[in-house]
Parts: C-alpha cells; sequence; structure tokens
C-alpha cells in the first residue's frame, strides 16, 4: 500500500474530536492510537479491541505521525550544558 493510499485513512473534520485526525469513520484518533502503542499494546491487540478497525488503519496513524514530526521545526525546552 502506497502512503497516499494509508494517508487517505486518516481524516481531520472539526466536527469530530474537535479537528484531531481520526482513523477514517470512527472516533479513534492519531494521537490516542500512537500512545497506546508508545506505552506496549501490540497492532494485533488494538485490532482485536476496536471491531472494524485494521492493520492497515494502525500504520496509517504511525506514517501519520512520521509525516507530521518530519515537518517539524523544534526548539528544545532545556539548554544543555556546555
Amino acid at each position: 500500500m502506497t502512503d497516499e493510499q494509508l494517508l487517505q485513512r486518516i481524516v481531520i473534520n472539526p466536527k469530530v474530536m474537535i479537528g484531531k485526525p481520526v482513523i477514517r469513520g470512527t472516533r479513534l484518533t492519531v494521537e490516542y492510537v500512537v500512545d497506546r502503542l508508545a506505552h506496549g499494546t501490540s497492532i494485533d491487540e488494538l485490532v482485536a479491541e476496536y471491531e472494524g478497525l485494521s492493520t492497515d488503519d494502525i500504520l496509517a496513524c504511525l506514517l501519520f505521525a512520521k509525516k507530521s514530526l518530519a515537518e517539524t521545526d523544534y526548539v528544545p525546552f532545556l539548554a544543555e550544558a556546555s
């Protein structure tokens, strides 16, 4: 599946979850999915937990997050000691 095909699974609608990116047809935000993965939930566990969710939906969340980070400039919160 191409990046474009995966990203079509993510939508932003100001009337759904106050405009946060969500998996199309759900109220599952990209943020929520990535957080669950970061805390040890497996892709298979997420797919089993949410009816209609697919592995490609999870991969779309990861790709969306990656692309969002790639387009972000960073300013350190704390200055490093020299």
